[in-house]
């Protein structure tokens, strides 16, 4: 993986692909290269590092010509290199390939084919399958699209390929398996690429190819076909994307814009769906699985990343108002084990991108053994909106910055409102209780508006700690998954390490490492086990460590104590997750940027993990 961009057309192709891979910086990655037909005949451009560095390296080569193909690799098969990054070769120089996904059984095929006189020039998996796709074309004697087609059945893994063929410059061949693919539709043009953002500028109409298809892509055909050779018929789509959601308006990163967005996100998130005042929730999406829901003896929430810290969070959400047992998997363990399902299981799987590889691999399983699946999804005709029985999109609008910021609270949002859902159908809470939730639920955003007003003192916080080398977050109950998620944003983000733990389990190790370099951010609003926050915050500071406290506006026992206080609009304690989370992203972007990193691109991680 990463990034996938073609085109085909009377343009240039050159600017397109090249702003294309600019689109898909986003996604993470470590290569970026470009092959284009041109009036010299055919050229192969690429370059370790980011795509600046293959603009300057092609600034003064020949890029005219109507057919290219670009990719920005992260890289799974061979470290980051010129040789290693795509567009790869065949061994006759004539197909090239761009591929996102992993071939497993690339190992196998690469011996055959060294048995047959191919030599390779990278340590990819991808090499290795336009080599095979060589070898078919020529045993077969076929067409391209034909050998394509041979070769796909005989490889194990996911992918998203896109071929050119310098010998036959007027099409393109792509395909798909696990990794997603948009064909943008011009007039006699066609745009392909991993996600709609390369597209949007230039068309609306959209083709999703979907598994096991591959496509035939000529400036005035589009011809797809499934694995098996059933001609399909392509379904276009409009997109709902807009361009002004793709640029930074104003913001020096996108991570800052996204946090900045959080107000109208959630707010989008919640509307047509909540009326307070009738104390009832809509949720069209499932409204046909409502029985299921009330009815399911476990509901299984299935993620990775910060996804399954929204899932956690409706863990609690949902026992607590809806009183259904509830288990949160991480999707990569759950694939791998054999787990006890039933046809009264309910599994929610929760992916911003919709295109998470071991996400859609426990739903598989989950399906087999009959349980119904639900999705909550960001990205409008993604895979898994595609392949769950039914879902909620999140709505909370493209997501650049590959640490999620406003897709977590999103996501957060609505497994808020399936648990209430679950209880107004279940009658597990009073009317007059379920009317004061949803009217608080619904003043969050205005209080996400308010909170971020303190911008400016989380920064200076952020100058106090950002040389630290280590970090605890603690929180208790509904604080707990808000301080896993904080804790994942500083790392990722700044390269601190840092861990979020139970406050009550402090004791049970992590109390070890507390000194006075040790900074530890508390989650301790007026809730519950406010007082036992308390007791935490007076063990910490009896051993001289840093505590940085998230309280609620008003606070003064947790202010005599603390550091630094970062106070948040008092609410239920239902929606402390929403308003919680927003300061901790704060404090992790200003950390990063005063550390110099990186805060849109971190290193070595992909927006889109579409593989294992």
């Amino acid at each position: 993986m990463c990034g996938i961009v073609g085109y085909i057309g009377s343009r240039e192709a050159w600017p397109i692909v090249l702003n294309g891979l600019k689109r898909l910086e986003y996604r993470g990655y470590d290569s970026a290269g470009i092959a284009i037909i041109n009036s010299a005949g055919f050229s192969v451009h690429k370059k370790a590092g980011k795509v600046a560095c293959l603009e300057a390296e092609t600034a003064d080569k020949d890029k005219s010509g109507h057919v290219a193909i670009g990719h920005t690799r992260w890289a799974t098969h061979g470290a980051p290199s010129d040789a290693n990054s795509h567009p790869h070769s065949s061994n006759d120089n004539r197909l090239h390939i761009i591929h996102n996904g992993i071939i497993e059984n690339y190992l196998i095929l690469k011996e055959e084919l060294l048995a047959r006189g191919h030599t390779f020039k990278s340590e990819t998996d991808t090499e290795v399958l336009i080599h095979l796709i060589e070898e078919i074309q020529n045993i077969e004697q076929t067409d391209l699209l034909e050998a394509v087609r041979l070769a796909l059945n005989t490889v194990i893994g996911a992918y998203a390929i896109v071929i050119l063929d310098r010998e036959n410059p007027n099409q393109l061949v792509a395909a798909r398996k696990g990794s997603p693919m948009v064909i943008g539709v011009g007039q006699d043009e066609y745009f392909i690429a991993s996600d709609a953002t390369p597209i949007i500028e230039y068309t609306k109409n959209v083709v999703y190819l979907q598994d096991n298809e591959i496509a035939l892509i000529k400036h005035n055909q589009l011809l797809i076909k499934k694995l098996n050779n059933v001609v399909q018929t392509p379904l276009i789509q409009e997109l709902e994307l807009k361009l002004e959601s793709l640029e930074k308006g104003g913001f020096e990163h996108f991570m800052m814009k996204e946090i900045f967005e959080q107000p109208r996100s959630i707010r989008d998130c919640m509307r047509g769906r909540i009326f307070p005042l009738e104390g009832k929730v809509e949720l069209g999406g499932i409204k046909q699985y409502t029985d299921k829901l009330k009815n399911a003896e476990r509901i299984i929430i299935i993620a990775c990343g910060t996804s399954w810290h929204a899932g956690l969070t409706g863990e609690y959400l949902i026992e607590e108002y809806g009183r259904v047992k509830v288990e949160v998997e991480y999707a990569s363990e759950f694939r791998y084990r054999n787990p006890i399902i039933s046809d009264k299981d309910v599994v929610i799987a929760v992916s911003q991108s919709g295109e998470t590889a071991d996400t859609m691999a426990a739903i598989e399983i989950a399906k087999e053994r009959g349980a119904t699946i639900l999705g909550i999804c960001n990205v409008v005709g993604a895979s898994i909106p595609r392949i769950t029985d039914a879902g909620v999109y999140t709505h909370a609008g493209p997501e650049i910055g590959v640490a999620s910021t406003k897709a977590f609270t999103a996501q957060v949002t609505v497994l808020t409102l399936i648990a209430l859902f679950i209880a107004q159908h279940k009658k597990t809470l009073p009317p007059a209780k379920l009317i004061d939730l949803l009217t608080g639920l619904d003043a969050i955003p205005d209080k996400i508006q308010t909170l971020l007003q303190d911008n400016e003192l989380i920064e200076q916080i952020a100058s106090k700690i950002k040389n630290a080398t280590n970090c605890l977050f603690l929180g208790r109950g509904f604080g707990f998954p808000i301080a896993l998620e904080g804790a994942l944003k500083l790392k990722e983000i700044s390269y601190i390490h840092a861990e979020g733990y139970p406050a009550a389990e402090m004791k049970h190790g992590p109390i070890a490492l507390i000194d006075e370099q040790m900074p530890v951010i508390f989650i301790a609003t007026k809730n519950s086990s406010y007082e036992k926050v308390i007791s935490n915050i007076q063990e910490v500071k009896a051993r001289k460590g840093i505590v940085i406290a998230i309280v609620t506006q008003g606070d003064t026992k947790v202010k005599n104590m603390a550091d630094h206080c970062i106070e948040i609009p008092d609410a239920d304690e239902a929606f402390l997750p929403l308003l919680a989370t927003i300061p901790l992203q704060l404090l992790a972007y200003h950390i990063a940027v005063k550390r110099g990193c990186n805060v849109d691109q971190p290193r070595n991680l992909a927006k889109s993990v579409t593989v294992e």
